[in-house]
């Protein structure tokens, strides 16, 4: 067996992925530890005992991520070659999503936008810029929204007991003309907190403002790009209040917001990718 193993290394989350010469993926996994290089090395222990491989299985190794910089010797022996983060999420997205051009959106402690394209048998990337309304928002805010609550499984769980129309000012709420937009769309998040606005008021209201912040650089992005493709990929997309909120917005405007299956491992998928690809950078 010949694998190409791609590894995107976070602060302390590194995921870990393959492909076999059949280009068959091997389902990606995740493990937590106090730094990225112990990560590395628990989630190469782990991914390779689990699927049977042995250090001669493995033929090349494509790592990532803000971690990265961080490994600077060989892994068991096997050299790593670091790959640009933008490549590996354009490229994720675009494999994930079977679409040859798209925005790609890649929500983690921040938020970046990718656009990719396929054209001629050639990838090609551009960086776009993004946003630090992400992730690392939810989590710092809701220490001080939440009564000290950071535990994002506690956040979203509160979430659902919630409310946004306690938390955000609608347009129908402003005025009763028409403008040419939907009644229902948010004005201003966390606009009218109300006075008895419950904790899960305001976890959802933070969640939603996440969410809607994304979408509309995406969106501008998308425009400017030429596409109404919009390709949703990183952690936040696992949150159970993702893909319902991009449903509405769907409906709301033109632009296609799509979350693939295994979007969370969109950037390690395209890692691994990159070994056999070839792209430009624009």
């Amino acid at each position: 067996m010949s694998v190409i193993i791609g590894i995107d290394v976070g602060g302390s989350t590194t995921k870990i992925v393959g492909f076999g010469r059949d280009k068959k993926l091997i389902q990606p996994m995740f493990v937590r530890a106090t730094d990225p290089v112990t990560s590395v090395y628990g989630a190469f222990g782990k991914f390779t005992s689990e699927n049977g491989l042995g250090i001669g299985d493995i033929e090349k190794v494509m790592i990532t991520g803000v971690g990265s910089t961080q490994i600077k010797s060989p892994i068991y022996g096997l050299r790593c070659e670091h790959v640009k983060e933008f490549e590996c999420v354009g490229l994720g997205g675009l494999y994930l999503s079977r679409l040859d051009r798209a925005v790609i959106v890649s929500m983690g402690t921040g938020t970046s936008i990718t656009y990719g394209d396929y054209t001629d048998g050639k990838y090609s990337f551009e960086y776009l810029g993004g946003t630090g309304v992400g992730g690392g928002t939810v989590m710092g805010l809701s220490k001080k929204l939440l009564s000290g609550v950071s535990n994002i499984d506690s956040i979203v769980e509160l979430a659902a007991s919630g409310d946004v129309g306690r938390v955000d000012l609608q347009i129908k709420e402003m005025t009763d003309k028409d403008f040419g937009l939907p009644a229902n769309l948010t004005a201003a998040n966390f606009g009218k907190v109300d006075d008895l606005a419950t904790r899960g008021d305001l976890a959802a209201g933070l969640l939603n403002m996440v969410f809607e912040t994304a979408a509309m650089i995406a969106r501008f992005a998308a425009r400017s790009c030429g596409t109404s493709d919009i390709v949703l990929t990183g952690n936040l997309t696992t949150i159970p209040q993702c893909a319902p909120k991009f449903r509405q917005l769907c409906e709301i405007f033109s632009e296609n917001y799509i979350i693939p299956e295994n979007s969370q491992y969109a950037t390690v998928i395209g890692a691994a990718l990159l070994a056999g690809t070839e792209a430009d950078e624009a």
